[in-house]
């Protein structure tokens, strides 16, 4: 191996910014010739193994190519292909246990040299389990014994000994992430699917949170008749704590809704002598748009914001539109969907 620096990169007449920036046109370049040095029938046949694997994807490595064989292992969980990381000093003393004969390994090592790679190679023959190697040297002992074979050759590290794992390592995990993500396509992974693995993050939100999951319902929803008085509105608006409260007939079908902002408009035009004769119904806005409970709170969401005045509130209502409950904007908001 050279272990002399490329004086074009690593001058220390370049400024930092130029070596940072000429680092990473290397490392780019190395995974664009990785692009042109895999075969097309290596590359379909370790689709075709880990699409159609009714166990397990087991990524096993040491030292960096260890960290890159997790990283690959978390993808591929993430987008719906279970994968775990099998370390191979611990597989050697009991946890080869968990490589069951329906599974499929996928071993890195640039040097395809590696000890404890090579260690375990006769025990996952043995089981009859493929074994994929992600090496960097085609002509290794571990490229030799794997079923088939991904090259991640590179010309040099980025590094200005050429010794510290850095640019294999980047086409390695380049790799990793082309396979899963071509994997998933395989397999017909869609946006929901992909949603169920990631319910705490933004898109798994879109895509899961319901309205009934936080919307205010029950006691936290109070009501009133439309010839509710003043007082018994102001108390209903006040009692939830939603800025709104909703007007629902005897079988609780909704009928409007009133809002803090109705009622202040109100205060401006009645005069104090018609308040004992005031009915809730006289100020509602009839007929509002609504939600339903098993609607996706995104789509709630929509409703809401895509119009020329935005709704701060929603009434949710079932099918017969009995009022269920209420949505407030705030109540997205605060679930993170925003």
């Amino acid at each position: 191996m050279q272990t002399q620096a490329s004086p074009s990169v690593f001058s220390q007449s370049r400024s930092y910014f130029q070596q940072v920036t000429e680092l990473l046109q290397l490392e780019a370049e190395a995974i664009a010739q990785t692009s042109q040095r895999l075969q097309p029938e290596s590359v379909q046949s370790v689709v075709q193994l880990l699409s159609t694997c009714t166990g397990k994807i087991v990524l096993t490595g040491v030292g960096k190519s260890g960290i890159v064989a997790r990283k690959i292992a978390a993808t591929l969980t993430s987008v719906g292909t279970v994968a775990i990381f099998l370390h191979p000093a611990e597989a050697l003393h009991g946890d080869l246990g968990i490589v069951q004969s329906d599974d499929v390994v996928i071993a890195l090592s640039n040097s395809g040299e590696t000890d404890e790679l090579l260690a375990m190679l006769p025990s996952l023959k043995q089981r009859c389990v493929p074994i994929v190697a992600l090496v960097g040297n085609l002509d290794s002992t571990l490229a030799r014994q794997a079923n088939v074979v991904l090259a991640a050759t590179i010309e040099r590290e980025a590094c200005p000994l050429n010794l510290a794992p850095t640019t294999s390592t980047t086409v390695a995990i380049a790799i990793g992430d082309a396979i899963a993500m071509t994997v998933a396509t395989a397999k017909g992974i869609t946006p929901e699917k992909f949603a169920l693995n990631h319910p705490a993050g933004r898109l798994g939100k879109r895509l899961t949170l319901r309205v009934a999951d936080i919307m205010h319902g029950g006691t936290d929803n109070p009501t009133i008749s439309p010839d509710a008085s003043w007082l018994e509105v102001v108390t209903g608006i006040s009692q939830g704590g939603l800025g709104a409260v909703s007007v629902v007939d005897e079988q609780q079908r909704l009928l409007g809704i009133i809002t803090d902002g109705d009622l202040r408009r109100a205060m401006e035009t009645i005069q104090p002598v018609e308040l004992a004769k005031f009915q809730a119904g006289s100020i509602m806005t009839r007929n509002p748009i609504t939600a339903m409970r098993e609607w996706l709170a995104y789509d709630a969401l929509q409703v809401m914001e895509n119009r020329p005045s935005q709704i701060a509130v929603l009434p949710v209502v079932d099918a017969d539109r009995r009022c269920v409950g209420l949505l407030r904007l705030h109540d997205i908001a605060r679930s993170g969907l925003l």
